[in-house]
């Protein structure tokens, strides 16, 4: 009988499932969790800030995984469990979106929650996968595609992408998302514009203060040209553009860092969203 029984035993352990699991990582302070470094700092910085945006905008909640590898795991299995810890998406309106990677298997995954399968199809997640990740990781561009990918989610929730199968990047170069280097030139042309402003209503304001100065020394000369009310709408209106201006910039300044304004700015608050599996898997 031992025989048998041991028999038995290793015949369990040979079939049993692997005892080893891929860990649930906690979850991310951001909407980036890359385990595997492939975005730079400065571009999770621009997507945790887009991302940010965009559930201030909708309440969906978009978070980006990327893992180096899935240790011989089922991927299905690994991103449900990934989505029930998680919980990205509103209690309720189960509305979260996870893009995962695993870098070792070129595996890709995107797990959509019950209250977006409608907007964001198993069909459209793999149109999203096929054509404007895939090319992109192809070439070994991680930070376009996963840029890419996230705008191209985006854009399905809202009802606004359409895949074209002559086209590997979705439908064509006037919706593709912008990519790091491109947004980081916006942000400087901005910046300059922001700069230039500002030095304009600076000098006009010395200008003014010359001109006050010479008004008070001269009283007489100027009384009938500068009423007392002329001076104080001049500065009230000057005021207002300058405050209007560092507002401005102090807002660029906010989102160009991706929200660090608390931890509302730079990582999700995930309220409970539900998921059960919709979404699309692919390879590049």
């Amino acid at each position: 009988m031992r025989p048998l029984f041991a028999g038995l035993f290793c015949l369990g352990l040979f079939f049993a499932p692997s005892a080893h699991a891929l860990d649930i990582p906690a979850k991310p302070q951001g909407y980036v969790h890359d385990a595997a470094g492939v975005l730079s700092p400065a571009t999770q910085s621009q997507l945790n800030a887009v991302l940010f945006q965009f559930e201030q905008a909708t309440s969906n909640q978009i978070v980006v995984a990327v893992f180096p590898s899935l240790e011989k795991e089922a991927l299905e299995d690994f991103s449900i469990r990934l989505a029930e810890t998680w919980k990205p998406g509103q209690r309720g309106k189960d509305n979260g979106v996870i893009l995962l990677i695993f870098k070792q298997e070129r595996l890709i995954r995107i797990e959509v929650g019950y209250g977006l399968e409608g907007a964001l199809t198993d069909a459209e997640s793999g149109l999203i996968i096929q054509q404007v990740i895939a090319p992109y990781f192809r070439d070994g561009d991680f930070e376009g595609g996963i840029t890419a990918g996230v705008g191209a989610i985006a854009k399905a929730i809202q009802g606004e992408f359409q895949g074209h199968p002559s086209s590997p990047y979705g439908s064509g170069s006037e919706s593709r998302p912008l990519t790091p280097a491109e947004a980081e030139a916006l942000r400087q042309q901005g910046r300059l514009l922001g700069l230039g402003l500002l030095a304009a209503v600076l000098g006009l304001f010395v200008l003014d203060l010359c001109r006050y100065g010479t008004y008070w020394n001269q009283r007489r000369a100027y009384q009938d040209r500068y009423t007392f009310w002329e001076w104080f709408f001049r500065f009230a209106i000057l005021l207002a553009v300058i405050s209007f201006i560092f507002r401005m910039m102090f807002y660029a300044m906010l989102f160009s860092r991706g929200g660090s304004g608390g931890s509302r700015g730079g990582g999700f608050s995930s309220g409970g969203g539900s998921f059960g599996g919709g979404g699309a898997s692919g390879r590049w």
